[in-house]
């Protein structure tokens, strides 16, 4: 009698989004630009079709599985405004340096490397936000240093272990983020070094620990440990963080972003009794 066997189980597609639906999501924001959110909708790939959408002003694709952006991107001629965060990015395609009217471009809790970014994110001239957080960044194209609008960086949850030079070559540069690196300890945490105003530690929220990467998962528990270690006395040292099995679920972090910031609670670490 021959062995029967289980039918494959076909792995779960994303969200497909057509242009007619894309269109139907489109609003106005108060400023007058049209938005189109397609936040948190478990796309896998890019919808290419959004490509052909020439009058979207705003782009929000965060929080979604993507982990490719088209090579024809660049063609998105009307975008100004880009929220990728929280997907599987682990590169940047080179045509982005043809939106050159973007302002704000956030790639944070992504998987990108420094080898994923591109040398022509210089060509953004009009960029005043730029959100690198939560990556595996050791270094930036230098040739980031061409970004005089920008205001804002953030550098914050990476692999650094120095400052980028350019960070105190751009003139309009007012605020960056660079926590929660390995930083030299000569140079601290880079204030004394940028005589910028760093980003608050209170702009944290709350997110699925799913929505982040194996990385930073275990950098958040790691943290955690250490700042619980020694609570509850015992010999049991760090191990007694997990003798309360309702805590080994970890709420992770989420990146500050427009939408974000809505409904949201600030993230507490404390002991559940």
């Amino acid at each position: 009698m021959g062995l029967s066997t289980m039918p494959k189980r076909k792995e779960a597609k994303g969200t497909k989004v057509t242009l007619k639906t894309a269109k139907k999501a489109i609003r106005m924001t108060q400023d007058g630009r049209r938005r189109l959110t397609l936040s948190n909708m478990g796309i896998t790939i890019f919808p290419k079709c959004l490509l052909k959408l020439t009058n979207v002003d705003e782009l929000d694709l965060s929080r979604n599985l993507i982990q490719k952006l088209p090579d024809n991107i660049g063609n998105f001629s009307s975008l100004r405004w880009l929220d990728l965060h929280s997907n599987r990015l682990e590169s940047v395609p080179e045509s982005i340096g043809n939106l050159v009217g973007m302002t704000y471009l956030n790639l944070s809790n992504n998987r990108l490397t420094s080898a994923g970014l591109p040398a022509t994110l210089g060509f953004l001239t009009s960029l005043r936000s730029l959100n690198l957080g939560m990556n595996q960044l050791d270094t930036l194209p230098p040739t980031i240093v061409a970004l005089d609008s920008l205001e804002e960086l953030g550098l914050f949850d990476n692999l650094f272990i120095k400052l980028p030079e350019f960070v105190t070559v751009l003139r309009n540069l007012t605020k960056v983020n660079i926590k929660r690196n390995p930083l030299s300890y000569g140079q601290g945490d880079g204030e004394d070094m940028m005589k910028i105003k760093s980003e608050p530690e209170e702009n944290v929220y709350l997110v699925h620990e799913s929505s982040l990467c194996r990385a930073c998962v275990k950098r958040c528990k790691e943290q955690r440990e250490k700042l619980m270690g020694g609570k509850g006395g015992g010999g049991g040292g760090g191990d007694a963080v997990f003798e309360d099995k309702r805590i080994r679920t970890y709420p992770g972090l989420m990146v500050p972003n427009s939408v974000a910031r809505v409904n949201q609670d600030v993230w507490r670490i404390r002991k559940v009794k």
